[in-house]
């Protein structure tokens, strides 16, 4: 489980520490092609690290 001080990456931010693209990474968002668990806060979409660390490491285990 994440803790609660951990930083929340924007989806630029995110999008760069996955080395994609922000409208890639808003099309996931929108279709849930993968499950990230972006946090809304307010209008803001916001992405855990460790959430993306998660996706990374189920995607080299394909």
């Amino acid at each position: 489980m994440p803790t609660t001080n951990e930083a929340l990456l924007d989806r630029k931010e995110a999008a760069k520490y996955l080395r994609i693209s922000p409208n890639t990474l808003a099309v996931w968002d929108c279709t849930k092609r993968y499950d990230l668990k972006p946090l809304k806060v307010g209008r803001a979409v916001r992405y855990r690290r460790s959430e993306l660390d998660k996706f990374i490491e189920r995607q080299l285990q394909r």
